[in-house]
């Protein structure tokens, strides 16, 4: 498959989901941080996971940093092609490269300007947050503020709620909003307790920063990475969407 029509492809298919993907009542999922051009580990939780009972959501980062940023991100694309309602994959930060500029960008910086126009219009497609009835929200960075989780579908890239979502950073403690570190928006306990509460959630699944806590705030904020690009230990989240979660104690954290 040549690149437009991988890219035609993708966008008919990504152009259809909401920006909140609402997970069903049954199975499990598989949360996927950070892939960061690390295209075997794709390839791998795709091998192991991708069946029955299982629907896979990958947390944003496809590209930069790691060696595969292209394979990965076409990987990933045919991928959700082929299995559309058992892949699913949210915006990071390092899909946003042309709303806000980052560094280290080797896979864009690599682009012409046709090519980084054509890789945007895909990224701009890719939902923004996944949440399921049994209390999970999961996305790339950080909480967006918001009356309620359906307003998602409202936020625009480049706004204050696309920065929280994507390039959003929690750090231990018990403060709000801590300032902003190079661009990251920080916000400690309180913002999660009253988001987490005002959104009647029970655990945030999100990577991002990757050597951040793997749990902060009594065991309600997990975060994963699943890039040998960071780290040697890749890891992922696996959750019963038929069962009562209240912490981390209730899914499985992995390594792969």
């Amino acid at each position: 498959m040549n690149m437009q029509d991988l890219f035609e492809g993708a966008e008919k298919i990504l152009e259809k989901e909401p920006r909140l993907l609402r997970l069903p009542q049954e199975g499990k999922v598989v949360f996927v941080g950070d892939t960061h051009g690390d295209v075997k580990a794709s390839k791998e939780v795709l091998h192991r996971y991708l069946k029955k009972p299982c629907r896979i959501v990958f947390l944003g980062d496809y590209v930069d940093r790691g060696t595969d940023s292209e394979e990965n991100i076409h990987y990933l694309l045919r991928m959700k092609m082929e299995h559309p309602e058992k892949i699913f994959l949210l915006a990071g930060n390092h899909e946003g490269f042309l709303v806000k500029e980052l560094h280290p960008a080797n896979f864009w910086e690599s682009l012409s300007l046709k090519e980084r126009d054509q890789y945007g219009r895909v990224f701009s497609r890719l939902p923004l947050c996944a949440i399921s009835a049994n209390g999970i929200v999961a996305l790339h960075g950080a909480l967006p503020d918001l009356k309620s989780m359906d307003e998602i579908d409202q936020v625009e890239p480049g706004d204050s709620n696309w920065d929280r979502i994507v390039w959003g950073d929690f750090v231990e403690g018990e403060g709000d909003l801590l300032g902003d570190l190079w661009g990251r928006p920080q916000f400690g306990g309180a913002y999660f307790n009253r988001l987490m509460e005002r959104y009647q959630k029970k655990i945030l699944v999100r990577s991002h920063q990757p050597h951040a806590p793997s749990l902060m705030f009594k065991k309600r904020c997990i975060t994963i990475f699943t890039s040998q690009a960071y780290l040697l230990v890749r890891t992922i989240v696996i959750a019963d969407l038929e069962k009562e979660i209240r912490n981390a104690g209730d899914v499985v954290i992995e390594r792969i």
